[in-house]
């Protein structure tokens, strides 16, 4: 069915932030009347991180409804396309895409595309340069950021993790999901893979359209601004109010460390977290523990398998010792999980790339969009709750249950979490 749609589509800056104390006062200011989304909000802002109202978000659960939706916007283009990605899988779902890209080029609709150069060698099915110069020759200015060259070393971080697609300015797509076959296939071994991302709606477009203008010109020189690639934002009727939060390894480096730590330290009834790579830095993880030990019900969700070694039995290791604490955690049997969200006391949430780990927190360039929005918060929420029925809690004596050689790699890979 998709691959009948796909066919027929294809015819057709901020300041850098500072820690809080460990104070309750830091967490609401001593007033257990203000909400914490109030609390987080007047947080962003003294940050120097805008939010904007008149926003609409439309949540894309699945690598089908994602695709589908994102092909339709593209064909409607008019003006320009703007695409960053950490890779483009060289599969059948890439294909479709740079083939209705290419249409959009050959009617004068401006296209620009930007991956990460180590994110596509890291994959198993690299755009290869005959086909980057094939997909160039298409009218598509393509564009390989960072590329890898002796002493490569040189090259492993920082890396470009972010997914933002703008189209006239008036669109936006945002999350977790890169372009690739698995987010509709899954993976042989692993099962179905799991993942969120969003369409955008208002004010808040361009602020995604930002970063992406920043990259494209570090990475090309090309300097985009102006009316056209800016238009007048149009308020959505929904109204959501939002805020992009960026992580820009010169300008922002704590921004998502900050993000993180801050949603923890301000929630006051419940957290729901899903995050594939769970080896959190230490301030996140001395939130999640000051959150547990003041009676927050923190729930987390990890996948039981994973798609790179080790990483899962570092999760689980952290996971295990959060549950001694107090969370409720859970293993989730359905697949992979690749999904990064976080809902906070059923009022906001975050959507976006980053992962729980010292890449995404201290290295990569990343972005994560902050709605706060009860209804949306509520719809992730089911999805959470869902998810539960194909997961397993952990519960006391858990690891004895594992082998010995699972116990060590989980133990080893703990201590890895400053690079992992």
């Amino acid at each position: 069915m998709l691959a009948a749609s796909m066919q027929s589509l294809a015819r057709n800056h901020d300041m850098a932030v500072a820690p809080c104390t460990d104070t309750v006062e830091c967490h609401n200011g001593g007033d257990d009347s203000v909400t914490s989304d109030s609390l987080m909000a007047h947080h962003l802002r003294s940050r120097g991180i805008a939010t904007t109202d008149g926003n609409s978000v439309h949540l894309l659960k699945s690598g089908h409804d994602k695709f589908v939706d994102l092909f339709e916007s593209v064909g409607k283009a008019k003006k320009f396309i703007h695409l960053e990605y950490f890779n483009f899988r060289n599969d059948s779902i890439a294909g479709l895409l740079f083939h209705l890209l290419a249409q959009k080029a050959a009617e004068g609709v401006e296209v620009r595309a930007l991956y990460d150069a180590f994110g596509n060698a890291s994959n198993n099915k690299p755009i290869n340069k005959h086909m980057h110069d094939s997909i160039c020759s298409l009218g598509i200015k393509l564009v390989k950021f960072d590329p890898l060259r002796f002493p490569w070393l040189n090259h492993i971080i920082p890396r470009d993790h972010r997914k933002i697609v703008v189209i006239d300015g008036e669109v936006a797509y945002t999350g977790g999901m890169n372009v690739a076959d698995y987010y509709i296939e899954g993976i042989p071994g692993i099962g179905d893979w799991h993942d969120m991302h969003m369409r955008i709606s208002g004010p808040a477009v361009n602020d995604l359209h930002k970063i992406f203008c920043v990259m494209w010109h570090k990475a090309t020189g090309e300097l985009l601004v102006g009316g056209k690639y800016f238009p007048p934002a149009q308020h959505q009727p929904s109204n959501y109010r939002l805020a992009i939060v960026d992580r820009h390894t010169r300008h922002t480096p704590d921004a998502i460390r900050d993000l993180f730590a801050e949603m923890l330290n301000k929630a006051q009834r419940k957290v729901l977290i899903i995050n594939p790579y769970f080896v959190p830095t230490h301030r996140v993880r001395k939130a999640l523990k000051r959150a547990i030990d003041r009676g927050v019900d923190v729930q987390i969700l990890l996948s039981a398998k994973s798609d790179i070694p080790l990483t899962p039995e570092a999760s689980h290791y952290v996971g295990n010792n959060l549950a001694k604490r107090g969370a409720k955690v859970y293993l989730y049997h359905g697949g992979f999980h690749h999904t990064k969200i976080m809902m906070v006391d059923d009022i906001y949430c975050t959507v976006g790339s980053s992962n729980m780990d010292a890449r995404s927190l201290r290295c990569d360039y990343e972005v994560n969009t902050v709605i706060f929005s009860r209804e949306v918060t509520a719809e992730l929420t089911r999805l959470f709750e869902e998810q539960l029925k194909s997961s397993t809690q952990i519960h006391k004596g858990y690891w004895g249950t594992r082998s010995a050689g699972k116990k060590f790699q989980g133990w080893f890979g703990n201590l890895l979490t400053p690079v992992l």
